[in-house]
């Protein structure tokens, strides 16, 4: 069921009650979860935080709690599949769902009792009606009593022929109703895309109970800017949802221009700018920025020596000296990084690339303390899926949650050395597979695997590192690719797990075009070429578009997924 008040149906419940957070690991998750464990410190309220990477996270944490907590958060997990069926809970059990997942399972949304569904009343879910959906026990009984009515000797034989036509009608009705509603459902649930940023949706509940700080503005952001980075949602959402929260950013931090009322340098300022679409280049080197952004590299195809060339006449025409260009962005002359953004603007557009400009926000704290709200991004999402191993398995979910308290600096810097680390290893995988030709055409979509022994390749098995490798390479492909028809064309790609269980990591990704509406339809895809192979497959993670399959079961699979979509 939708909550139409989050102050009165949502967090007044939980605020005199001990409540169970269960958080997905991605960026936008912690920073929901960091904005409602702020508000629960103002509150007081007793809460305990599991972090969940997938379904058998979830099931496993809600098992172990079950007992101690009737109160249940989910943060960016749990609104795409029937909670209840998975779960099996108590009836006194009480759900709160803040999910940007698309589509939301039906039984959720007309489950009235249990489940509340955190959503915000603008985003366009057209969920169907319930008539369409769910047929009322008394319809099923009655059709069933006038079954067994017929059975018995009727005096009047036209009474009993009446029967048996309007038994036969209200069979053939029900048959219909059956087919319209699998087709209703397909339709519904054929394909998996993003509504608002959950920690949009949180700062909204701040704001609406005037708790809202600058703090947790910067984490609405960081959450927003996280579906942008991995590109779960449309420019056009982006644009408008970045607009609504301008208007939060102007009015938290409009003592900055006035000088009598000026905040000290300490004080943390948020500011709306257009920046350049350059991963990290604040914190690193102009040129290894320009090298390891997904949009320069394939604008300029730098996997091959004419993209190298391409490079050095597009830092020529800007007027920079490689010494500088080379050099930390911190340590560039200043003349030069006063028109940089212009300067680099100008040039980019000679060369094709219209798109460099992007709007976002920065933070500053200190003298030199400014980070952009994607270099966070960067670095939290790195923490995350670090794959040095260092003690529990939660380790890294709660180093990345520190790393967005402004107290926590030294734990944001080893966060954006790791995402250096981490573009420059994409990067590379990206050039070698071009290089090499391992992208191929299937037919009805493109395929790559990487083979155990790649450099790099225990990083890719991580989720959402092979999510941003794949679309990586599926931009370079598309700049690099003659077959216009291959341009169309969507990729799946896979990456060795486990090499002791013999198990491959695979995701399915929706082709780069112009009007890409970001629906994913593998999922579904994925789910169906499974059954009628009998492959051994996990769909474990939280995006249905990401599945865990066993080595040997591949071809098989392969081939009824080419089957499918043909």
């Amino acid at each position: 069921m939708f909550v139409s008040d989050c102050r009165r149906e949502f967090y007044d419940l939980i605020v005199t009650q001990r409540v169970l957070l269960l958080v997905a690991s991605d960026v936008d998750a912690l920073c929901a979860c960091k904005i409602l464990q702020a508000l629960f410190q103002c509150d007081h309220v007793q809460y305990t935080l599991v972090p969940v990477a997938g379904w058998q996270e979830l099931e496993t944490a809600f098992l172990e709690h079950k007992d101690q907590f009737k109160y249940f958060v989910l943060i960016n997990c749990g609104a795409n599949v029937d909670l209840l069926e998975i779960l099996q809970p108590e009836e006194d059990t009480l759900f709160f769902v803040c999910d940007s997942h698309r589509p939301i399972n039906v039984v959720n949304v007309y489950n009235d009792t249990q489940i509340k569904l955190l959503v915000k009343q603008e985003d366009d879910l057209d969920v169907p009606a319930y008539d369409d959906i769910f047929r009322d026990e008394e319809d099923e009984e009655e059709d069933s009593e006038n079954e067994s009515d017929g059975s018995e000797p009727s005096e009047k034989r036209q009474r009993f022929e009446e029967e048996v036509i309007e038994r036969t009608m209200r069979r053939r009705q029900r048959r219909e109703w059956e087919a319209r509603r699998r087709e209703i459902l397909f339709d519904y649930e054929q394909y998996e895309y993003h509504g608002t940023s959950s920690a949009m949706v949180m700062f909204d509940l701040a704001w609406i109970m005037s708790k809202d700080l600058n703090d947790m503005l910067w984490w609405a952001i960081v959450g927003l800017t996280d579906q942008w980075v991995q590109d779960k949602i449309t420019q056009m959402k982006y644009v408008t949802d970045i607009g609504i929260l301008q208007r939060h950013v102007s009015r938290h931090n409009h003592r900055n221009e006035d000088e009598e009322n000026s905040l000290s340098i300490d004080c943390m300022r948020i500011a709306f700018e257009y920046d350049l679409r350059l991963a990290l280049y604040q914190h690193w080197s102009l040129y290894e920025s320009l090298c390891n952004t997904s949009y320069t590299s394939a604008s300029l195809k730098l996997w091959s020596v004419q993209g190298q060339k391409r490079l050095q006449e597009f830092l020529a025409d800007m007027g920079l000296p490689l010494k500088q260009v080379k050099q930390k962005f911190n340590s560039m002359d200043m003349s030069l990084k006063e028109n940089l953004r212009e300067m680099i603007e100008e040039s980019a557009n000679k060369f094709g690339m219209k798109d460099l400009r992007v709007q976002t926000f920065s933070i500053h704290f200190g003298f030199k303390n400014k980070f952009s709200a994607s270099d966070i991004v960067y670095a939290t999402t790195s923490l995350m899926e670090n794959i040095e191993k260092e003690g529990h398995e939660t380790t890294n979910f709660i180093k990345a949650l520190d790393s967005l308290s402004r107290g926590n600096l030294d734990k944001l810097h080893q966060g954006l050395d790791l995402a250096k680390k981490q573009l420059r290893a994409i990067q590379q995988t990206v050039a070698s597979c071009i290089c090499t030709n391992l992208v191929i055409s299937q037919g009805p979509f493109l395929y790559c695997s990487l083979m155990e022994g790649t450099p790099d390749v225990k990083l890719f098995s991580k989720p959402v590192s092979l999510c941003l490798l794949s679309k990586y390479l599926l931009k370079s492909f598309v700049c690099s690719t003659k077959n216009k028809r291959c341009k169309l064309l969507p990729l799946v790609m896979a990456a060795p797990m486990d090499v002791e269980q013999g198990t491959v990591i695979m995701v399915g990704i929706p082709p780069e075009t112009e009007s890409s509406d970001k629906k994913n339809f593998f999922g579904r895809a994925f789910e169906k070429a499974a059954e009628s192979t009998r492959s051994r497959t996990l769909h474990n993670h939280f995006e249905l578009s990401i599945i865990e399959l066993k080595t040997e079961d591949r071809s098989k699979f392969l081939d009824a997924l080419i089957s499918l979509l043909s």
